[in-house]
């Protein structure tokens, strides 16, 4: 999908909004924004990603390399994968060290897509080489993928006693720390929300956050306005749920965030 903001400014007056309306439907007949089109290789053939035997349950996936042109994907039960977007193949299939299940876990970056291409414009040895960090249950990974050798390289991760029971959490990535948001064992939905610093190692729980537990529910980041959204999920109760938190972050100083304020619009 190529994506063009449907969102339009409220400040914004009447007859700007209708000629920001009236480029978008341009765009949509001319380009296929914001429309879902398959993916083709370069003779317009369908590519389907995937083995026989890989299960994508709960999978999760990262664009990156020089000029993002690797797709990294984890999966069950232990799986790490590289796909070449340029040449339309796997290069490198290997198995994560761990014996828990990683689905619907996290697997962010480990910096922001354009700190990782100005890294590599400005320094030749990180030209070829992409981490990234993955969290599930009791696993914690640093992963740094060596595009030179096309070999992965595995550090275990601290990971608190509060969220090592749990996975299908929300996350996002928000300079240099993870936010964590609910999350399920199984038995139990979580009402909390976890922070982790990534240079420090550290983490912090904040109890009950959360208005309601939730668990599979979806984080984003507006950076514009330092917001991060979480839509969806399943309550304790099995329920799915048609509710939009919105929860302001605001930096106490470097590599800290908190929490501001919390609510709910339920969507129709």
């Amino acid at each position: 999908m190529k994506y063009v903001n449907v969102w339009r400014n409220d400040d914004d007056n009447e007859n700007e909004n209708e000629n920001e309306t009236n480029k978008l439907n341009e765009l949509n007949k001319s380009n296929n924004y914001n429309q879902w089109v398959p993916f083709t290789d370069n003779h317009n053939n369908p590519i389907i990603i995937g083995r026989d035997q890989d299960n994508y349950e709960g999978v999760r996936a990262l664009v990156g390399g020089i000029n993002n042109y690797l797709l990294f994907i984890t999966y069950l039960k232990n799986n790490i994968s590289v796909f070449d977007l340029n040449t339309f193949q796997f290069i490198k299939h290997d198995t994560l060290p761990t014996d828990n299940n990683i689905w619907y876990h996290c697997f962010v970056s480990k910096l922001e897509n354009g700190q990782v291409q100005e890294m590599m414009k400005a320094n030749q040895k990180y030209k070829q080489n992409y981490q990234m960090l993955l969290f599930c249950w009791n696993t914690g990974l640093s992963i740094e993928y060596d595009g030179d050798n096309n070999i992965f390289k595995f550090r275990q991760l601290y990971v608190c006693k509060d969220i090592a029971p749990f996975y299908q959490y929300a996350y996002t990535y928000i300079n240099d720390v993870i936010l964590f948001f609910g999350g399920s064992n199984y038995t139990n939905i979580s009402k909390s929300v976890h922070k982790y610093l990534i240079q420090e190692n550290t983490w912090t729980t904040f109890q009950n956050s959360l208005s309601n537990p939730l668990n599979n529910c979806v984080a984003i980041l507006n950076e514009e306005d330092n917001n991060v959204h979480i839509i969806g999920g399943i309550d304790d109760e099995d329920t799915k749920v048609l509710t939009h938190m919105k929860t302001k972050v605001r930096a106490w100083g470097p590599l800290q965030l908190v929490m501001i304020c919390l609510f709910i619009i339920y969507l129709f």
